[in-house]
């Protein structure tokens, strides 16, 4: 751990007892809320991280609050934002990033950086993560749990197959999976996680540099429109679908999550974000390691599309409250801050200085899975087709795909007519958004 989090939690403890001690001197101090996402051992960094902050200066307080996951976090913040109620700052999934970015309800984050007096370097932010986050040349948002998919592998299994690791290429990671199967080393090749359509279509796409939809993903208009009916994405959920009916994909069930399965040593492999470090290091109990995402065969591999959350400060709150927004922010990117974030978490470090800091102290080297999720953010430079997704009411059309490839999996529909069908549903929830934000 380093110097500057040594002992979190016992100032997480100081930090309690003196607010009971000492009511007249935490009143002096201007209080604000922070509204997360995120449970489990990552919420317990966050309230470490906090606790940090709050005990590093003797000006302002930072409260953190969980309001559920991604979705019910928006929502509570939408509600409570509609009658003045709401939080200083909020953690928005990227998937959320037009709609808070359209609202009128955030403060630009180089803009409150700059008029606290700031002078923060944005262009030490890791290009394929602040770039998702740049608009006119400026982060609306703080990049924060940043990740990306990479495959996890049990790496007993493959090595009782005869394998080092799963493969570069799709058709030949196929072989391997059947081969372990057929061999009985594991009735369960691969686990489908629940954001499954991130890592395995999307960032399919990305990797592979198929366009998504047009318009550079939607980062050149909200004239956009979904095209992945049209390219190997069809071809990607025909694959799923035959590992299906194969046994070789699992789904969850039986009370057990997608983690738990692949935590538990009965799933050969699981494509899931980096950020699942914290999960997998605490529980699993066997040889397991990670590797990068397949890519089709005769493809150069691109970038992989960045998964995560951003901070966003909110409208309608008093000076001396954004001087506290800024003072913790300012502590978030420094790069002790997100160098221990990414340790604890696994989350990527969002600053270059924050990964040199990292690589000098050597922790790639005893933990080589942590730098996979950045050597494939990075590995070639960002095209329109592999920079990221930026769609309107993203999490409308996501329904709408699971609903559809539900469909396929229970031979209702095949993979071509299921895509036909959510790109045509999708482009109408994208239309939708264009006409409430024109001219915006």
């Amino acid at each position: 751990m380093n110097t500057i989090f040594r002992g979190a939690a016992l100032t997480a403890l100081a930090g309690s007892l003196a607010v009971v001690a000492l009511p007249v001197l935490a009143q002096d101090k201007t209080t604000i809320e922070w509204w997360y996402a995120n449970g489990g051992q990552i919420e317990v960094a966050i309230q470490d991280m906090i606790a940090e902050f709050n005990t590093s200066q003797d000006d302002f307080e930072v409260v953190g609050v969980r309001k559920g996951n991604y979705e019910e976090t928006f929502a509570a913040m939408i509600a409570a934002y509609r009658v003045g109620q709401h939080p200083t700052i909020i953690q928005a999934t990227e998937r959320s990033f037009l709609t808070m970015l359209h609202s009128n309800a955030a403060v630009p984050v180089n803009q409150l950086m700059a008029e606290q007096g700031y002078d923060t370097d944005w262009s030490d932010f890791i290009a394929p993560v602040a770039d998702f986050y740049v608009v006119d040349g400026a982060p609306a948002a703080l990049p924060f749990n940043s990740s990306t998919g990479i495959m996890w592998f049990n790496a007993d299994h493959f090595e009782a197959a005869g394998f080092d690791k799963p493969a570069e290429t799709w058709d030949e990671f196929e072989e391997q999976l059947y081969a372990i199967k057929d061999q009985g080393i594991s009735e369960c090749g691969m686990v489908l996680n629940s954001d499954f359509p991130w890592s395995l279509l999307e960032a399919y796409s990305t990797i592979n540099d198929y366009p998504f939809g047009t318009q550079a993903n939607g980062f050149d208009g909200l004239g956009t429109e979904y095209v992945y009916n049209t390219t190997p994405v069809v071809q990607q959920v025909e694959r799923l679908k035959r590992w299906i009916d194969d046994g070789i994909i699992q789904l969850s069930g039986n009370g057990m999550s997608p983690a738990q399965l692949f935590n538990s040593g009965t799933c050969s492999t699981w494509s899931a974000s980096t950020a699942s470090h914290a999960g997998v290091e605490a529980e699993a109990q066997f040889n397991w390691s990670a590797t990068l995402q397949p890519h089709e065969a005769g493809v150069e591999p691109h970038n992989s599309n960045i998964g995560g959350a951003a901070l966003w400060v909110l409208q309608g709150k008093a000076d001396e409250e954004y001087a506290a927004a800024a003072a913790f922010i300012d502590f978030v990117a420094q790069p002790e801050t997100q160098a221990w974030w990414s340790e604890q978490t696994g989350y990527i470090p969002v600053t270059n200085a924050a990964y040199e800091l990292m690589a000098d102290q050597g922790f790639f080297e005893e933990h080589p899975t942590r730098e996979i999720a950045l050597l494939q953010l990075t590995r070639h430079e960002p095209t329109d087709n592999s920079r990221g997704m930026r769609f309107g009411n993203s999490n409308q059309w996501w329904a709408v795909l699971l609903e559809e490839l539900e469909a396929v999996w229970t031979d209702q529909k095949s993979a071509q007519e299921a895509l036909d069908s959510s790109v045509a549903r999708g482009n109408e929830i994208l239309r939708q958004f264009e006409q409430l934000h024109a001219g915006s």
